[in-house]
């Protein structure tokens, strides 16, 4: 896995081949296609080996500000080579090989989702966020302009326009009193 992120970052996500990622681990193209039958699997176990912790959320009491952290850490990692471009490609790779979309999903959208929601029903339970607000719709709320830029305009992901989207998302989901 490290010899496919090493070549990943050198030649760019099209480039990559397993061919390549065996000669790179000195090991053979059968053992890799063994555990990891696409160039694609590969890459998502890549590049989820990687475990970032700027994706846990802190819990300071301070909803708005444990998003901001959090979203401000992920923009950085992702606004910037090597990462932005090589997840780009992986979120590519989705569209096009279905057993990487549900491995995907599975290991990091949905926990991603899970911790979000997780954070914003504490925030709700304590009176920070409506009480009947739906956070799914949250969660969609506050990742879609995210990816927009990222995968659509590739317009940069400043923490601006963080601050903007979160400012946005609570002017709905605020308590009214």
């Amino acid at each position: 896995m490290q010899a496919t992120l090493a070549l990943a970052r050198e030649t760019g996500y099209a480039k990559l081949s397993i061919e390549a990622v065996a000669a790179r681990a000195g090991a053979g193209k059968h053992t890799i296609y063994r555990r990891w039958p696409s160039k694609g699997l590969l890459f998502l176990d890549s590049l989820l080996s990687l475990n970032e912790p700027v994706l846990d959320y802190p819990d300071t009491g301070d909803v708005l500000a444990d998003l901001r952290r959090q979203i401000y850490a992920a923009v950085d990692l992702l606004a910037n080579p090597p990462w932005g471009p090589l997840y780009q490609a992986l979120v590519a790779e989705v569209q096009h090989d279905p057993a990487v979309a549900a491995g995907f999903n599975e290991r990091f959208i949905r926990p991603q989702t899970d911790k979000t929601i997780t954070r914003l029903k504490t925030a709700q339970d304590q009176g920070q966020v409506s009480p009947d607000f739906d956070l799914d719709l949250a969660m969609a709320i506050l990742s879609g302009p995210l990816y927009f830029r990222l995968l659509i305009t590739q317009e940069p992901m400043t923490h601006d326009y963080v601050d903007r989207v979160l400012q946005a998302l609570f002017a709905g989901m605020s308590p009214r009193h």
